[in-house]
């Protein structure tokens, strides 16, 4: 439902989270961003994307979740960004024509399951963490050719699409802990792709807390 400010709800949570964050950037291209109420969830000390609060609103537990006008919720972040991507003027986020919009969940499901999917099962347990980590980067190999052409982003257009958020969160994920797969470290195009996601107002704006990241710390100070 809607605030008394007329905003809808946005269950989410903070920058460290993939999907969250893949939307926050999104939003913040768009501009949309202060459009929307959002509704922190305490995913780590308190796991309260379980809790029954949560769980009635969304049985799946997930984040984020927008709550639409009518009370009902939907979640999927794909589709999330495809309703605030219809709903909102300017620039067509997913792409302005069907070919682009093909193209771009192309991509995204491409990254997402051959990058970022297998990012999220580099677990402790050795084995099934190699073989993970083996097929993240064989996908991240194929994406620094792709943009060894001189593109700027995946799309080769002059602006990001879905699908960049999506790589530019798969990046940032890649130097955590037991995910520590640094593909911007080992690939030089992924690397000038993450340096130029830097230099975006939507990145400097998402990580403003610097991400819990030792390399994005400057933008704590960046105003």
């Amino acid at each position: 439902m809607t605030t008394s400010q007329g905003k809808l709800k946005l269950w989410t949570a903070k920058n460290t989270f993939v999907n969250p964050s893949r939307l926050r950037l999104m939003m913040l291209e768009k501009g949309i961003l202060d459009q929307y109420e959002e509704v922190y969830i305490d995913m780590i000390e308190k796991g309260d994307q379980k809790s029954w609060r949560h769980t009635k609103r969304n049985p799946w537990g997930e984040t984020p979740s927008l709550e639409l006008p009518d009370g009902s919720i939907l979640s999927e972040t794909t589709a999330i960004a495809r309703y605030m991507d219809s709903m909102h003027e300017g620039r067509k986020f997913m792409g302005e024509s069907v070919l682009e919009q093909a193209l771009d969940q192309q991509w995204d499901q491409r990254i997402w399951h051959q990058a970022l999917g297998p990012e999220l099962e580099l677990t402790y347990n050795p084995r099934w963490g190699e073989h993970c980590r083996k097929e993240a980067l064989a996908t991240a190999a194929m994406l620094d050719r792709h943009l060894s052409d001189g593109r700027k982003w995946v799309l080769d257009g002059e602006e990001p699409t879905f699908c960049d958020t999506t790589l530019c969160v798969a990046i940032y994920l890649g130097k955590f802990g037991p995910m520590h797969t640094d593909l911007a470290l080992r690939f030089e195009y992924l690397d000038k792709y993450w340096q130029r996601w830097q230099g975006r107002d939507s990145f400097k704006r998402n990580y403003a807390d610097g991400g819990e990241l030792e390399e994005l710390a400057y933008l704590k100070n960046v105003q």
